[in-house]
């Protein structure tokens, strides 16, 4: 449904923060005929941060680029999911004859199980909207990140939610309390594709099931129990892809943390801690690891895409 976009070459970027997520739970079903794993996973957003900077262009061309940490590894091209969020806005809302240039400021880490390019692609379909002026609402958006990509709702609603489907049915859930959280990233990726593979070879032992206890755990803000019910089906594929994992994980829980556990299909670590102290002396553990590349310590749950202050007074 295209609508009547106005915007010109010299109205300011529109700029959107977004954030990282974690799944405290990732049950994953077998695959099935369409070629999906059918999912039931509680989604909370982290603050880790991209920020996402869109501006107006003369011509129909959509180019991005992307600075900071890996962002050697972030393509440049139709293969990017903020490029093809912003042609498929374009198209479906917009018009051919609107173009963009895309800037993408990495915090996230690069195919670490954390949903980077989800989170790029949610900050520019947010982005483009107002860039563009364009009568969308929050369904709207919902439903052209479906389109996407499984990761792409949650990334524009961040808190914490249980996913359905394929991840992208989304249930708000309530979460009480501030969790305190250190990642442990590596200086190598792993393919989420490559991971479920493996997950399927190894027998594929998980279930789409409801984490009632997390939940209910989530709701109370009971961290004891929210720790103790983590989960991530993909986790021993991701391990016997990465071995080197299983070392990253014991030293956390060794430095104190309350339960760790692979970020999605990985291959980045989390952490549950107590307090931050705590996450400091987890953090400095861990960074003495040779798998290591990189810790950071965060708090969550934290919202999803926003539009950073002050943008919508410089377009008016």
């Amino acid at each position: 449904m295209a609508s009547n976009a106005r915007t010109t070459p010299e109205a300011p970027p529109v700029m959107v923060r977004v954030a990282a997520k974690l799944n405290l739970a990732l049950g994953v079903g077998p695959l099935g005929e369409d070629g999906y794993h059918p999912l039931a996973t509680v989604f909370e957003a982290v603050g880790i941060y991209d920020q996402i900077a869109v501006a107006s262009r003369s011509d129909e061309e959509i180019r991005i680029t992307v600075e900071g940490p890996q962002a050697d590894l972030v393509p440049l091209d139709s293969s990017n999911l903020a490029y093809r969020a912003a042609e498929l806005m374009r198209d479906r809302w917009a018009g051919a004859h609107l173009g963009a240039d895309i800037r993408i400021e990495k915090s996230i880490p690069v195919a670490g199980g954390m949903a980077g390019g989800s989170a790029d692609a949610a900050g520019t379909l947010l982005a483009c909207s107002v860039l563009w002026d364009l009568d969308t609402g929050p369904d709207d958006l919902q439903q052209l990140g479906a389109e996407l990509g499984s990761d792409v709702p949650f990334a524009l609603v961040g808190g914490v939610a249980l996913g359905r489907g394929r991840g992208d049915r989304l249930v708000p859930v309530i979460s009480r309390g501030t969790h305190h959280w250190v990642f442990a990233t590596s200086c190598q990726g792993l393919s989420t594709p490559q991971v479920y593979r493996r997950f399927d070879e190894l027998g594929g032992a998980g279930g789409n099931w409801v984490p009632t206890a997390l939940i209910a755990a989530l709701t109370s803000g009971d961290i004891d129990t929210v720790a103790g019910c983590l989960g991530n089906d993909l986790q021993d594929a991701a391990l016997d892809l990465r071995p080197d994992l299983a070392g990253v994980l014991e030293a956390g829980t060794e430095a104190g943390a309350l339960a760790g556990l692979v970020s999605g299909s990985g291959p980045t670590t989390a952490f549950l801690v107590s307090d931050e102290a705590t996450g400091r002396t987890v953090a400095k553990a861990l960074l003495e690891l040779s798998q290591v590349h990189d810790v950071r310590v965060v708090r969550g749950p934290v919202p999803g895409a926003q539009l950073l202050p002050g943008t919508l007074q410089a377009r008016m």
